[in-house]
């Protein structure tokens, strides 16, 4: 099955018979077909592209969900059959989740897969310094063994005899070792990288190489994940560990934690370490803008809210992110394709939600 990526500025998207046809801006440029049978998500990441009521119609008919992200890489709409929502059992046992001990068990083993995964991909990168810079290395392994004490630390938490929520007596305590962890892991990934290419994480309107391409690939996994828990019945604006806000999808934003090293920082940080060069553009696309503008990216204080991530480079991001889960990981003792696992993993918590079953993050291997 296909995930197609639409990048070009102006674009057409509509159907002939059971084709989704693209037709370009460029009038000297041929359109392009795809059976719609073999897609499974059309992504749209660039501005003026235009669809026909019919490809809309057709995509929800052969379970095609339609995502929009942004130039840096955050949706900002979803297109989906409203039948996904139709579940009653699976939602109605998420919601009353968040007041027992489930609420609390599974916040805490979204932060221990997360920070275990942290502490696998550092271990990954950190062993080819293992011989070429002995005291690098030694260094990076103090931190592990420190975020290895966090993860003994929030293991130990236990829910108090308290009234209200347990979430809501221990959420402070999670989130304060989940940050703690966190803030080592993006020490290392500093040490880890090429010397100036990576001083903090930082999300929204950098210019920053690593997190301009961390950012727009937690974009496309960011879609995969509310898609998975679409499927599964679960509701994804009712999370556990992120505070609930009107128009927040907080379980998204959970139960995505155990999966962005894996998925988008592994990618991003091997093409850092192989000079993957970041390209620059105006938004409506206009080359001799964008040349202007990547030609003074520090000049203007304006410029940050004007330039985007090129089409080049964004269709190359893509198609790395969504290369990788193709990629085979082992997982309940058997290799499985890692946008599957993220799909078996939303069963996985519907059933725990519904005491049908456990829930155990998905770890990957070093």
């Amino acid at each position: 099955m296909q995930i197609l990526t639409i990048n070009d500025y102006g674009t057409y998207l509509g159907k002939h018979s059971e084709r989704l046809v693209i037709k370009y801006r460029e009038k000297d440029r041929p359109n392009d077909e795809f059976p719609l049978m073999d897609m499974e998500q059309l992504i749209v990441s660039s501005k003026g592209v235009s669809l026909s009521s019919d490809l809309v119609e057709a995509c929800i008919e052969h379970g095609i969900e339609i995502s929009f992200i942004n130039y840096g890489g955050q949706p900002y709409a979803k297109l989906i059959s409203p039948a996904l929502s139709a579940t009653v059992i699976s939602r109605r046992e998420q919601i009353a989740a968040y007041k027992d001990e489930r609420g609390f068990e599974i916040a805490k083993r979204f932060i221990s897969g997360k920070t275990q995964n942290q502490i696998n991909l550092v271990r990954y990168f950190a062993k080819y310094r293992k011989k070429r810079s002995p005291s690098q290395y030694n260094e990076i392994l103090e931190r592990v063994h420190k975020m290895q004490e966090l993860l003994k630390e929030l293991d130990a938490l236990e829910i108090p005899n308290v009234d209200y929520s347990p979430i809501d007596a221990l959420r402070g305590l999670m989130l304060n070792l989940e940050g703690r962890a966190s803030a080592i892991y993006w020490e290392c990934v500093r040490r880890l990288l090429p010397k100036g290419k990576f001083q903090k994480r930082e999300h929204r309107g950098t210019e920053d190489d690593v997190n301009v391409l961390l950012n727009y690939g937690y974009g496309i996994l960011y879609s995969q994940v509310w898609s998975a828990l679409s499927l599964a019945g679960l509701e994804p604006f009712a999370g556990f560990l992120h505070v609930d806000r009107p128009g927040k999808p907080s379980l998204v934003l959970d139960f995505i934690e155990e999966f962005r090293q894996t998925v988008v920082d592994k990618t991003v940080f091997a093409m850092i370490n192989k000079r993957f060069k970041v390209e620059w553009e105006a938004p409506d696309g206009d080359p001799a803008r964008s040349a202007h503008q990547s030609s003074k990216p520090n000049s203007d204080n304006n410029i940050s809210e004007q330039r985007y991530l090129s089409k080049e480079t964004r269709h190359a991001m893509a198609e790395r992110i969504l290369a990788r889960l193709q990629e085979r990981e082992t997982f309940e003792h058997k290799q499985h394709k890692l946008i599957n696992i993220i799909q078996q993993q939303a069963r996985h918590l519907a059933m725990f939600l519904r005491k049908e079953g456990d829930y155990k993050p998905f770890i990957s291997k070093w």
